[in-house]
C-alpha cells in the first residue's frame, strides 16, 4: 500500500469514504447528485452552444457567461463522476497521482471560477457606468486577456498545492472522509505537519476569494452609485435588471463557498462531519446546476435564444447594455 523514499512515506493510493457515517444511505444521496449534475452539463453545454451559435450573442457579457459555464461543468465532472462510483458501486480507491490531480483541478477550477465572476461585475460596472464606450473598452482581445489572467493566477497559486501535499508523511493510513481529494482533507490524513498547507491555503484564499469579493464590492457599489443618479425610475430599474443574474450567480458561489472554508478550518467539531461533506460537494455542483436555469429565467436575450432554438422560429433579439 505504501511506497517509501527518503523523506516520506507515499501511499499508492488514497481510499474516499464518501459520506461518513451516511454510507447506508449512500444511494439515495448520490440521486440528486446526478439529477443536479445532469442538469449542469446538459444546461452550461447548451449556454456555450446557444452563446457561440447565436450571432447576437457575441458580446462580452455573454462571452463571459460561456466562460463561466465552460469553467463550471468542468469543475463538476472532475469530481461528481468519481463520486457516483463511490455511491454506486463501492470504487473507493483513488491513485495517488490522480488524487493529487483531482485536488489541483478542483481547487484551480473553484479559483477561476471566483475570477470569471470578478470579471462579469467589472463587465456590468462598464457596461452601466461607460455605456457609449462599452464595445471600446471590452473588445475581444481585452476578453480573451482577462480569461487567460483569470487561468494562469489559479494555475500559479494552486499548484504549489500538489508539492506541498506530496512532501507530506502518510504513515497514519490512506482514508479520507471525502467524496473528492480537497486539499486539507489530504493533508489532514497525514502524520506530518501539515501547518504550512494550511497557512498557504488561507494566503491563497485570501489572494482569490478576498480580493475577488473585494474588486465584485467595488464595482457594485459605482454601478449603484450611478444607478441611484439616473432621473428615469424605468432607467434605474433597466440598468439593475442586467445585474440580478449576476448577483444571484454570486450568492449561490460564495455562500456556501464561505461556509466550508470557515467550517472547515474554524467549526470541525461543532458541525456533524457528513454536514460538511454534503454542503462541501453542494459547494461544487449548486453553481454549476443553478447558474443556467438563472440566466436562463433572468436574461431575455437568452430566453429568446432558447425559443428559437427549440421552435425554430426567427426571434428578434432585445438588446441590452
Amino acid at each position: 500500500m505504501f511506497g517509501a523514499n527518503s523523506s516520506s512515506l507515499t501511499p499508492k493510493f488514497f481510499i474516499l469514504n464518501g459520506v461518513p457515517g451516511l454510507e447506508a444511505a449512500h444511494v439515495w444521496i448520490s440521486l440528486p447528485f446526478c439529477f443536479m449534475y445532469l442538469i449542469a452539463v446538459v444546461g452550461n453545454c447548451g449556454l456555450i452552444y446557444l452563446i457561440g451559435h447565436e450571432e447576437a450573442l457575441h458580446r462580452p457579457m455573454y462571452y463571459f457567461l460561456a466562460l463561466l459555464s465552460f469553467t463550471d461543468v468542468t469543475l463538476c465532472t472532475t469530481t461528481v463522476p468519481n463520486m457516483l462510483c463511490i455511491f454506486w458501486f463501492n470504487l473507493k480507491e483513488i491513485d495517488f497521482s490522480g488524487c493529487l490531480a483531482q485536488m489541483f483541478f478542483v481547487h484551480m477550477l473553484t479559483g477561476m471560477e471566483s475570477g470569471v465572476l470578478m470579471l462579469m461585475a467589472l463587465d456590468r460596472y462598464v457596461a452601466i457606468c461607460y455605456p457609449l464606450r462599452y464595445a471600446t473598452i471590452l473588445t475581444s482581445a481585452v476578453i480573451a486577456k482577462a480569461g487567460l489572467a483569470t487561468f494562469l493566477r489559479g494555475v500559479m497559486l494552486i499548484f504549489p498545492f500538489t508539492f506541498l501535499t506530496k512532501r507530506l508523511p502518510y504513515c497514519r493510513g490512506n482514508f479520507i472522509p471525502h467524496t473528492y481529494c480537497d486539499h486539507m482533507s489530504v493533508a489532514k490524513v497525514s502524520c506530518g505537519n501539515f501547518k504550512v498547507n494550511a497557512i498557504y491555503g488561507l494566503m491563497v484564499a485570501l489572494l482569490i476569494g478576498v480580493f475577488d469579493m473585494c474588486c465584485i464590492a467595488a464595482s457594485y457599489t459605482m454601478i449603484l452609485r450611478a444607478v441611484v443618479s439616473l432621473s428615469s425610475t424605468d432607467a434605474r430599474h433597466k440598468a439593475f435588471s442586467t445585474c440580478t443574474s449576476h448577483i444571484c450567480a454570486i450568492v449561490i458561489t460564495y455562500v456556501p463557498a464561505f461556509f466550508t472554508f470557515f467550517t472547515h478550518r474554524f467549526g470541525g467539531h461543532s458541525i456533524p462531519h457528513h454536514i460538511h461533506i454534503i454542503v462541501a460537494n453542494l459547494y461544487l455542483l449548486l453553481p454549476p446546476t443553478m447558474n443556467p436555469i438563472v440566466y436562463g429565467i433572468k436574461t431575455k436575450q437568452i430566453r429568446e435564444g432558447v425559443i428559437k432554438f427549440l421552435l425554430g422560429e426567427k426571434v428578434a433579439f432585445t438588446q441590452d447594455p
